[in-house]
């Protein structure tokens, strides 16, 4: 299963913390207001209830009444939502908002000096407040314990909390978007350095660049740093093995000489066979050091170098026109100007001498060099008239992990070493039969290439 990338990553994660951190905001700032209301509620009762006292007084039949009850309208409309009541021993009044019906508030027998808040049934279900307070009578109302009481519907705290939500949503709605579009904007331009970090990667490969370098932002530094080291402990062991594989060559080149000699020494005795064995054997032999010569010389820079397709292919034909097979031929040169391929000019002279050789001695009159620029890359052609090779053969050639040189084809060692001329620079061989004769395509990468992919 394909994981998620790690921008998508950080961008669900944040997004998700976003929305909640604000779901937690907007539930606490309702609550807070819901709060706030109630107090400020209760500190309205509180006054209320002071007023409901300060109003008490005794009427002629000598029983208590209120000569100046609260003003505010609810209280005088049934179940207007606000009530009071004043619960006496032998008497409740009440605020004809309650209508007939009472408020269920319980009855202290000892004096309060703080007003106690309660949260009662009202008399037509609601929930309600209550504020109260007990008190103890003067003389002059006929002394005795009363219970005064203001209570509002619970209700109307729940609709301005709701309107509160309501209005609050459009600027949390705001708010989420825009911390959301700055999110993505810290994505994009904090993970930009990762994104860089993959097309000097590319670059490298490409040989456009040898280091990473160090502009890099500090935290992403070690990385390339680190990166940097490995291709220079690379670097280090290739060149130790180019070394090692040359001095192994040339260590070699004297006893194969001493072969060659000894052959020669046996054919003057008309020792054919002998001969003729060991010299097959010495220059097998010989074949394989070359190779691996060019192979040793080529991994190390390969990469690093850039080459003028048109410049390399008219030396090639030059040299090759001047040997007596080659004037014989009909050389027919196709090759724009301006052509840079990733690979060093020697290499790639090599390589395509190899084809060029090969088709200069199968063409029975003509040798065409083509090359086409095509899905950042360089298609270098040489095609010739000759018979080609067959099919069945031809199949095992570009099989991968087949050695060139050991198929019997005719191709011999120089297309083995095009052949690995080419992967050093991530290029490849291409080998096909064509109604007129054969064909070799070296196909090598474009200098530019991560550029153009940028």
């Amino acid at each position: 299963m394909r994981r998620l990338s790690l921008r998508l990553r950080l961008a669900l994660l944040g997004a998700i913390a976003t929305i909640v951190a604000l779901g937690l905001a907007a539930w606490a700032l309702t609550g807070l207001f819901a709060l706030h209301v109630e107090r400020r509620a209760v500190a309205e009762m509180e006054l209320q209830l002071e007023q409901v006292l300060a109003g008490l007084t005794l009427q002629p039949d000598n029983q208590l009444g209120i000569s100046s009850p609260p003003t505010d309208p609810r209280f005088h409309r049934p179940y207007g939502g606000l009530y009071w009541q004043l619960a006496a021993a032998d008497n409740v009044l009440r605020s004809r908002s309650l209508w007939d019906g009472s408020l269920d508030i319980p009855v202290s027998s000892v004096p309060q000096a703080e007003a106690q808040i309660h949260r009662i049934k009202g008399p037509d279900g609601a929930e309600l407040l209550a504020v109260s307070r007990s008190v103890t009578l003067p003389p002059s109302l006929n002394g005795g314990m009363v219970t005064a009481s203001v209570a509002m519907d619970s209700g109307e705290f729940v609709a301005a909390r709701n309107a509160f939500a309501k209005d609050l949503a459009p600027y949390l709605a705001l708010l989420t978007i825009t911390l959301l579009g700055a999110q993505l904007a810290q994505l994009i331009f904090g993970l930009r350095p990762l994104r860089a970090i993959g097309q000097r990667i590319a670059a490298l490969r490409a040989g456009e660049t040898d280091r990473m370098g160090d502009e890099w932002p500090n935290e992403v530094q070690p990385l390339a740093s680190e990166i940097d080291e490995l291709l220079k402990m690379r670097e280090a062991d290739i060149e130790r093995a180019r070394f090692r594989a040359a001095d192994l060559a040339h260590g070699l080149k004297t006893p194969l000489q001493a072969l060659l000699g000894e052959a020669g020494r046996l054919r003057e005795r008309d020792e054919t066979a002998s001969a003729n064995s060991i010299e097959e054997i010495a220059s097998a032999m010989q074949a394989h050091v070359e190779r691996e010569l060019v192979r040793s010389r080529v991994s190390i820079q390969a990469k690093n170098k850039s080459a003028n397709v048109k410049k390399v292919v008219d030396q090639i034909v030059s040299v090759l026109h001047r040997t007596p097979r080659g004037a014989e031929l009909e050389w027919v040169i196709d090759v724009p100007t301006g052509l840079q391929a990733v690979i060093d000019p020697a290499d790639m002279a090599e390589a395509l001498g190899a084809l060029a050789e090969n088709a200069l001695h199968h063409a029975r009159g003509e040798v065409r060099i083509d090359a086409v620029e095509h899905d950042r890359q360089i298609r270098l052609s040489v095609a010739d008239d000759g018979p080609g090779v067959p099919d069945h053969q031809l199949k095992t050639i570009v099989e991968r992990g087949k050695r060139l040189d050991e198929t019997g084809t005719g191709t011999g060692i120089g297309l083995a070493i095009a052949h690995d001329i080419a992967a050093a620079v991530g290029g490849r061989i291409e080998l096909a039969n064509r109604p007129a004769g054969f064909v070799a395509v070296l196909v090598l990468p474009v200098l530019g290439t991560v550029a153009k992919l940028q």
